[in-house]
């Protein structure tokens, strides 16, 4: 599986949400967690690609919000960027809402139960690595069978 181009669909994510309408940096962050689930996305990653959009001519200052805040704006080039690259955008929109749902249906306890197994897994013994094994074969099993239709 390819590793996803975090920060090129995070380019896209927040020019999307640029073209919605003008936001801050704190602003992005926080609608890129509220509406995408993305968690927490720090302003060392945020602020660098803000300045790289801008430098670019895809985005450009808006004017000062509350507290001397820069208001970020999409720019026409930006509008014609996203335009060209809206088929990339829809995916990665599709993938996240994917996530989002997989979370909701026991994804995140599922992650930290193989986190669980994976900070363990040295100090097992035979025995148990052995039930794991079988766990985890039937697991996959059952996952398969539902995805294609059974039970």
């Amino acid at each position: 599986m390819e590793r996803p181009k975090y920060k090129g669909h995070l380019k896209l994510l927040i020019l999307y949400l640029l073209k919605e309408k003008p936001q801050h940096g704190y602003g992005i962050m926080s609608e890129l967690e509220n509406r995408y689930g993305i968690p927490s996305p720090s302003a060392g990653a945020i602020y660098p690609i803000l300045s790289s959009l801008k430098r670019n001519g895809l985005i450009e200052v808006a004017g000062e919000g509350k507290r001397e805040k820069k208001l970020y704006q999409i720019t026409d080039r930006g509008v014609e960027y996203l335009d060209e690259h809206k088929d990339e955008l829809f995916e990665v929109i599709r993938m996240i809402e994917s996530f989002k749902e997989f979370r909701s249906l026991g994804g995140n306890e599922l992650k930290e139960v193989i986190k669980e197994v994976l900070r363990v897994l040295p100090s097992l013994t035979r025995e148990q690595k052995m039930a794991l094994s079988n766990e985890i074969t039937e697991f996959t099993r059952r996952i398969r069978l539902i995805i294609l239709g059974g039970k």
